[in-house]
Order: C-alpha cells, then sequence, then structure tokens
C-alpha cells in the first residue's frame, strides 16, 4: 500500500523582516521540533523511500533534518519548486507524478496547501490547521500514483 506523509515545515524564525519569506530559517522551537519529529519516525518504522520538499530555507532544512534521522540520504532529496506558494491543485499534480516504484513518501511543503490537501483526503472531518512540523498519512490502495483520489485513499494520522 502506497503512503504519502505530508510534513510541514518547522517552526521558522520571524527576527528578521527584512528577510524574503522564502529564505527564512527555522527558529529555535524549528530546530528542536524537525530532529524530535524525525527520531519519533525512526522509532516507529517510518522510512521514506523518497523525499520531495519545497526549495524554502525553513522547509528545506526540515526536510534534511527529518531525513537524517530517517537514514535517508540528503543529497537524493527533491526540491520541487511547485510546492512553495502551492495550490491544492499543484501538489495533487506532484503526487500524481510520482514514480510508481516508490512505496512510502515525504513531502515538505507549506500551510495553506498542505491543509487543503489534508482535507481533501479526509472524507469530510475538516482539519482547521497542519501545525508546523505536523505531519499526516495519506494511504492508498492506488496502484499507481497517478490514480491516487479520495475514492481510493485515506487520512490515516
Amino acid at each position: 500500500m502506497k503512503k504519502i506523509y505530508i510534513v510541514r515545515h518547522a517552526k521558522s524564525s520571524w527576527k528578521d523582516f527584512g528577510m524574503k519569506d522564502f529564505d527564512r530559517p527555522l527558529n529555535k522551537r524549528g530546530k528542536h521540533d524537525a530532529p524530535l519529529m524525525g527520531k519519533l519516525l525512526r522509532d516507529i518504522g517510518i522510512k521514506p523511500d523518497w523525499i520531495i520538499s519545497s526549495p524554502a530555507n525553513r522547509a528545506q532544512t526540515t526536510a534534511k533534518i527529518i531525513a537524517e534521522e530517517t537514514g535517508f540520504p540528503l543529497n537524493e532529496i527533491v526540491l520541487e519548486q511547485k510546492i512553495y506558494e502551492a495550490y491544492l491543485e499543484d501538489v495533487l499534480d506532484i503526487m500524481q507524478c510520482l514514480p510508481n516504484e516508490v512505496e512510502n513518501v515525504f513531502i515538505f511543503g507549506h500551510n495553506p496547501a498542505f491543509t487543503y490537501l489534508v482535507n481533501h483526503f479526509n472524507h469530510g472531518e475538516l482539519i482547521m490547521n497542519v501545525p508546523t512540523c505536523g505531519i499526516g498519512c495519506i494511504e492508498t490502495s492506488a496502484e499507481n500514483w497517478s490514480t491516487i483520489h479520495p475514492n481510493n485513499s485515506n487520512l490515516v494520522s
């Protein structure tokens, strides 16, 4: 069964208001939470076959930290510009283009698209917000990523 883990970036810094949004780093809480979530995933036996991330600093840094904790090679993280400032349709398109040989995919990005995505697969139960460093898992019975749809998939965590 294919699973995609939706990971919102860890808490980012607003210390420098002149900094571009794309360049914002993780703050102290983000630097604490990302490795904690990576260790939690590792400890319960969840490992990615593929990681795709927004290239924004905060998302990319979160992806690298969690990849390191779960034993995923940092040089194999795929950066996808479409995830930064994405709409729901953009993330769905990315999901549907994933290589079929991968079973467990982690995708790192941003709200509001990630909250919309989680709700899209949650069959009417509204989640108000995916928090920073929050993780949701969409499980699908689809044999091919191109056919992932709410009719063959569920939010499981």
